[in-house]
């Protein structure tokens, strides 16, 4: 059998078994075994300890604690303090309060790492608001839709710490890369509300009252802490004091002792005080305990019940099961494929179609556009990268660009229909049909597909050049 014949049966059993519903974890896994048996004697060695160090992994630990730290915040009441503490200071803007959409998306989406997290927390808030108001419910429902997609984007991301978990690259330079891509998304989304609502004064509520900065501080106060803490676990690690792991930890805790309130941060900090001047611990560990119980007296009272505690652990075990499940299984077939030659021969029948390097980004667009209409994004990148990284190299793409490229493909499956997650979580939401909310969110749709091109004209301006700035020092 031809290596040609073999590569296409492995690829229609692989449908098979994801069209007969068995897991994507164990789908993967069989295709592996089943190529494995053809190449080797002891197929049964590989996938132990395939499934070992997929799973076994230092690096990997930054993910449940991520995922965490977005369950914690999900769950109590500290995400609802976004709305109210952005909402001051965008009502003077053309499109008012259809702004914080956006920076709502964005803030939480950075601490949440999850798409369908940060869509469905931010509409819960912000959908009931804006109708109260009497804004376009289109432009609201189209701008929820694609700015929760922001939680894949804007680090820390659980996508971006699978992608560099699978193609082998720093999760911190997959980290960095995506900041700037997230702030032009936010920008360009900002910019069409902006000129939308100019072009359109007539569906627009009347202009609310000039507020004072004084007013403004004051009912963004809460938002404080939240912010500090964004801006904490997010530049220990581009200034190189914390691991992506050790900054979800510190995440992890700051969520904790936010949702706990003042009086856990209370005696935290004098017990921290206590320890130190009794000699029991120096003041390198005094400050940084110090700062994260300040961080829960600045939070104000507690909204973390034993009941929201608990289910915060249950969905992110879950979660993080699922994932690592699939990595394993992906993990598995990567080096199956790896001992067929498939990929390899692959890639080298690629370059002999001379397609040239934008030709093999063209047609790579189009297949993840495809596969987003049926999978959600972990899948698409653990089904894909074995066969895909030794293109993209071949080609002399940068590894840490293309996970920026494919997060943002990521962003356009999840509002694709007829599997868009996000479409999904407003159709809920709203009682809209799916076509109804995918065409509100079509102009939004296009400002993603504009953020590709110019990701892909400007690599190192947009993508590559800040973490390499960062990292270099």
């Amino acid at each position: 059998m031809d290596l040609l014949t073999f590569a296409l049966l492995l690829l229609v059993l692989l449908c098979i078994l994801l069209g007969a519903g068995l897991w994507i974890a164990m789908s993967l896994a069989a295709v592996g075994y089943v190529a494995m048996v053809f190449v080797h004697p002891s197929p049964g060695l590989f996938l132990a300890s395939s499934f070992w160090e997929a799973t076994g992994s230092w690096t990997l630990a930054a993910l449940p604690m991520f995922v965490w730290m977005g369950e914690i915040l999900f769950r109590t009441k500290l995400s609802e303090e976004l709305f109210n503490g952005l909402a001051p200071w965008v009502r003077r803007i053309p499109g008012g309060l259809l702004h914080v959409n956006i920076l709502a998306c964005g803030i939480f989406g950075s601490v949440s790492g999850s798409s369908a997290a940060t869509c469905a927390t931010v509409s819960k808030i912000a959908l009931p608001e804006l109708k109260r108001r009497g804004y376009d419910e289109n432009v609201a429902v189209g701008s929820l839709a694609t700015s929760g997609t922001l939680g894949i984007l804007i680090p820390p991301s659980i996508i971006m710490v699978v992608y560099a978990v699978a193609a082998e690259v720093s999760i911190i330079r997959v980290f960095i890369a995506g900041c700037i891509p997230g702030l032009l998304v936010m920008l360009l989304f900002s910019a069409y509300i902006a000129i939308w609502a100019m072009l359109n004064p007539g569906k627009q509520p009347k202009a609310e009252p000039r507020m004072s900065f004084a007013g403004k501080m004051r009912a963004s106060a809460k938002l404080i802490p939240c912010a500090v803490l964004i801006i904490v676990v997010i530049g220990t690690m581009f200034v190189g004091w914390a691991t992506a792991t050790e900054a979800a930890a510190f995440g992890v805790l700051g969520s904790l002792l936010m949702a706990a309130g003042w009086r856990t941060g209370a005696v935290l900090l004098a017990a921290d005080l206590i320890a130190w001047a009794f000699g029991v611990i120096g003041f390198s560990e005094v400050w940084p305990i110090a700062f994260f119980a300040l961080l829960g007296l600045a939070a104000g009272e507690s909204v973390l019940t034993w009941q929201a505690f608990l289910d915060s652990v249950k969905g992110a075990t879950r979660l993080s099961c699922m994932i690592m499940f699939i990595l394993a299984g992906a993990a598995f077939l990567t080096k199956a494929m790896a001992l067929t030659g498939i990929p390899a021969a692959l890639a080298e029948g690629v370059v002999h179609l001379n397609l040239g390097p934008y030709g093999l980004i063209a047609i790579l667009t189009v297949v993840y556009v495809l596969l987003g209409t049926a999978l959600d994004g972990v899948s698409m990148i653990v089904l894909t990268t074995s066969i895909v990284i030794p293109l993209v190299q071949q080609a002399g793409f940068d590894l840490v660009w293309f996970g920026i490229f494919i997060v943002l493909l990521v962003e356009i499956a999840e509002i694709t229909p007829p599997v868009g997650f996000n479409l999904f979580v407003m159709q809920t939401m709203t009682g809209k049909e799916q076509t109804e909310v995918a065409m509100a969110s079509l102009p939004f749709f296009l400002m993603l597909v504009l953020t590709v091109v110019l990701c892909t004209l400007f690599p190192v301006t947009l993508v590559t050049g800040l973490p390499d700035l960062l990292l270099s020092r």
